[in-house]
């Protein structure tokens, strides 16, 4: 899912584009990605673009007339800057928002359709879409830490919920809790105030610097290599490469459709983390340093080698 990095790049680059010109028409490829009735889509139609705003991960463009187009691209959903016009073929391409300069395109890849398009009207109806995560970049370390003291999550959950931190998701917290030496499934609770000041400060370098990172990456181009595993990432979808700081091969526990990676040596005090699914199948056996679990691959894959040679 685009994240605060990606999202703040791709709003960059929209605004270039479309900001001061009229939104002409808007066409749909997909009925399930609107999910607003009131104003119907049609008001938008011949408004022209006055500004836009990140809100949370949802990326907005403001309307002359109090009007908001909202998006929200979820896991897959990306963006694209295509000639005016722009065919909408293809069961991947959802929406195309047409200006004179150009169309901005839609696209989701997959067979699940998550993203969701919104048309509302005013400060009020726009306040409604926002989570209400603190916006880390805009807070002190106070409060920085008086949200995450608020709840009782583990870090990995409170970083990516959006109703406690905004735009934060699973790609850049494993970032930020290798970068803050912390435990995935440490609690909030737990936190000792070195710590948070420690996590509040990675979250920030992390955020700023990949942002920068991106920006570079564009070179003024619109951003079309959106994707949640970036070379130069020091955990996240790294799993068995070394560690950055300590050489340690990274492992990660998968759950749902997320997995959370992480450093033992740098985070954990060398030990490994349960995978729910796992653990739950293997029980006692449940390997709980790296030694342990490199000991039993590496049984593993003598014993494969032996049945080879019968």
């Amino acid at each position: 899912m685009p994240e605060f990095p990606d999202v703040t790049v791709y709003l960059e680059a929209v605004h270039e584009r479309v900001c001061g010109h009229a939104l002409e028409a808007v066409r749909l490829n997909s009925p399930f990605l609107l999910r607003s009735v009131d104003p119907p889509l049609g008001e938008a139609q011949g408004r022209v673009v006055t500004g836009t705003r990140r809100l949370g991960k949802r990326i907005v463009l403001e309307l002359e007339g109090d009007l908001f187009v909202v998006l929200h691209l979820m896991i897959a959903g990306r963006l694209h800057w295509k000639k005016p016009g722009a065919k909408l073929g293809g069961r991947y391409n959802l929406a195309a928002f047409d200006f004179a300069n150009g169309a901005l395109v839609l696209t989701e890849a997959g067979s699940r359709r998550r993203a969701s398009l919104w048309l509302v009207r005013g400060e009020a109806g726009l306040a409604e879409l926002d989570p209400g995560g603190l916006e880390v970049l805009e807070a002190s370390e106070a409060e920085f830490a008086t949200r995450l003291l608020s709840v009782s999550h583990t870090l990995k959950r409170a970083l990516t919920d959006p109703r406690v931190l905004s735009g934060i998701g699973n790609s850049y917290s494993d970032e930020i809790l290798h970068a803050a030496r912390l435990s995935p499934f440490r609690r909030t609770s737990q936190l000792r105030t070195e710590e948070l000041g420690r996590l509040y400060e990675a979250c920030r370098r992390i955020l700023l610097d990949w942002t920068d990172r991106l920006r570079k990456e564009a070179a003024g181009r619109f951003p079309e290599k959106v994707t949640a595993f970036r070379e130069g990432m020091a955990v996240h979808g790294r799993y068995r490469q070394p560690c950055p700081v300590c050489s340690t091969p990274v492992q990660r526990i998968v759950y749902a459709e997320n997995e959370c990676n992480y450093c033992p040596t740098c985070q954990t005090q060398g030990r490994l983390l349960a995978d729910r699914a796992l653990s739950a199948l293997l029980k006692e056996d449940w390997p709980k340093t790296l030694e342990e679990l490199e000991a039993r691959i590496a049984r593993s894959s003598e014993g494969q080698k032996g049945q080879k040679g019968h």
